[in-house]
């Protein structure tokens, strides 16, 4: 029993943190919760699980389940849901703000740029005469091998 629930809480860490990493907002959501739930576990598993044991201490019974993990699990449940509901919301207004659901949207390729780094983007008032020509000189293509005076 205990090697199955290791290894679900090792499933289940695994599988939320792979899913943080992602770059979008509704796998990161979901990787927190299997996060949450395999801390949930864990802190229910350290509570040594017994099985037909009263959670108080009483002079009829052997031994007793130690109530303090089921209070953390309990309270630890409370709370991830309402950090989830408000992560959500978070999620949602930036989706409805961006247009996107992905965290990096400031490095997201806008259309027509093609994937392009920002200081390699031409811009739409680009004039290449503008330019400055070889050593500095006036503007110019730079690739003109004509005379000053010959332009």
């Amino acid at each position: 029993m205990e090697a199955l629930l290791a290894s679900a809480i090792g499933v289940l860490t695994s599988a939320g943190i792979y899913l943080i990493l992602r770059v979008r907002t509704f796998p990161v959501v979901v990787g927190t919760t299997m996060l949450s739930y395999a801390v949930n576990l864990f802190l229910f598993a350290s509570g040594r699980l017994a099985l037909d044991l009263p959670p108080i201490l009483s002079p009829d019974q052997a031994g007793y389940t130690d109530p303090l993990p089921q209070a953390l699990v309990l309270t630890a449940i409370v709370i991830s849901f309402g950090m989830t509901a408000i992560t959500v919301m978070i999620a949602l207004g930036a989706y409805l703000e961006s247009g996107s659901d992905r965290f990096d949207i400031a490095a997201a390729p806008r259309p027509g740029d093609h994937g392009a780094p920002q200081d390699m983007r031409l811009s739409a008032d680009y004039d290449p005469r503008r330019e400055p020509g070889p050593q500095g000189e006036g503007g110019g293509d730079p690739h003109d091998t004509a005379p000053e005076g010959r332009r």
